[in-house]
């Protein structure tokens, strides 16, 4: 009985130690959100393309001292990674917030919009962040800020990953997620678990959308050389036409989506972006070079399509009387979240913005290189509406366009969304 009553004791002030806390945490988002919003807006007028990122590294590194985290600079070229000790014993968690721009030219009619300028690929362009990482940067910056005024009632280690070159690193350069891996981002101490989230533009603001399992694609990019023999484009019986044999190939390919490929299980997507070759109209031309991209959510399916790719490949060349060559280029894994982490944390995210703002969606064939992160420990990846609220999807800008536009407003709902995964998380340990 004695027992009994000290328990009943002691769980009314654990409920309360608790509210507390959240209540704490609360005031700190409100708080923090207008340096959330002038963080994003000084980001967004100082775009740098990836593993150029310095100005960005630079401010992501003097914003995390100042908030008392320790922090390691000069990972994976310009990534920042900031270690959050809270007092208390209980996992490390890691959130990650990808930094680059992308060299788009912006048109958006905004107080701060970018009109930096940079050479890319031998071309003056501008520079934009025509995807959203700046919010993801100031999102993170305002989480590691509120995580650090609770730093006494924290449990765990939290570990802010600030990581370049998500849209891929220059050419002949390493970058990204798989290079932050591989220099040991997820060691030292040892995550347990990693969360991520990316802004959508065609998504309502204050909503967040999820899908179990796979979610993203895995992204391959191919190069594809038909070698043939040239000829008068009056005679082409005296040489071999790679054009008319490249042609044959676009269409083979496109045989495996439509009649080899499970579609039920999972999509597949090939496409071929781009295709050169001859130089005049009355030449047939001696080589064609083919690029593209495969796209699968299935890691079985992801080895049969690559067979099948080089065996098509080959066989048209073969019965068309060119050589080929194939190249396959795997960039991103498929971005697969975790199931039991998935049914763990959505109360969690529901708690935080609503059940009503939070939908499950089916799977994306875009891609994401937050995938590495998911092969060191269990991993959550979520879409965050950017849209204003009202606004029909189907006129939002895309993503990597000129127009491309998500709201200031919309960053708080990130906010709750990753202290509250945090803070959850850990107490489940």
């Amino acid at each position: 009985m004695k027992k009994l009553l000290i328990l009943s004791c002691v769980i009314p002030v654990c409920l309360a130690a608790g509210a507390q806390v959240k209540q704490k945490i609360s005031a700190a988002i409100a708080k923090v959100e207008p340096k959330c919003i002038a963080w994003r807006e000084q980001l967004h007028q100082n775009p740098e393309l990836g593993n150029r990122e310095f100005k960005t590294a630079k401010l992501v590194a003097d914003q995390l001292r100042s908030f008392g985290i320790e922090v390691k600079e000069g990972v994976a070229k310009t990534g920042v990674v900031g270690i959050l000790k809270g007092d208390k014993p209980g996992p490390c968690i890691a959130l990650r917030a990808d930094m680059d721009g992308l060299p788009v030219t912006e048109t958006v009619d905004l107080p701060y919009a970018s009109t930096i300028k940079t050479t890319y690929n031998g071309q003056e362009v501008g520079v934009m962040h025509a995807c959203g990482h700046d919010t993801h940067v100031a999102m993170l910056l305002s989480v590691a800020e509120v995580l650090s005024s609770i730093k006494k009632d924290l449990k765990g280690t939290v570990k802010f990953i600030f990581q370049p070159a998500e849209e891929g690193p220059p050419a002949g350069e390493e970058g990204g997620a798989k290079l932050m891996v591989d220099e040991g981002v997820m060691e030292n101490p040892k995550v347990d678990v990693v969360f991520g989230l990316h802004i959508e533009a065609a998504i309502e603001e204050g909503t967040i959308e999820w899908k179990s399992g796979s979610f993203m694609a895995a992204a391959d990019f191919f190069t594809i050389k038909v070698k043939g023999k040239p000829s008068h484009g009056s005679q082409p019986w005296l040489g071999i036409d790679p054009i008319s044999a490249s042609a044959q190939i676009i269409n083979g390919l496109q045989t495996i989506v439509s009649r080899e490929s499970e579609l039920t299980k999972a999509p597949v997507v090939i496409t071929v972006g781009k295709i050169q070759g001859g130089v005049r109209n009355n030449i047939i031309s001696d080589n064609v070079e083919m690029l593209g991209t495969i796209r699968t959510l299935d890691s079985e399916m992801q080895k049969k399509v690559h067979e099948r790719f080089r065996h098509v490949i080959k066989s048209i060349g073969d019965a068309s009387g060119v050589t080929t060559e194939v190249q396959i280029d795997t960039r991103t894994l498929v971005t697969y979240n975790d199931p039991k982490l998935v049914e763990k944390m959505l109360p969690s995210l529901r708690n935080a913005i609503g059940a009503a703002n939070v939908k499950e969606r089916e799977w994306v064939t875009g891609a994401e290189d937050f995938s590495y992160y998911g092969t060191k420990a269990p991993s959550f990846f979520l879409y965050l509406g950017g849209m204003p609220k009202g606004k029909d999807p189907k006129t939002a800008p895309p993503h990597h366009t000129a127009e491309f536009f998500v709201t200031n407003s919309a960053m708080k709902t990130g906010v709750q969304a990753l202290c509250q995964l945090v803070t959850d998380y850990a107490e489940m340990k």
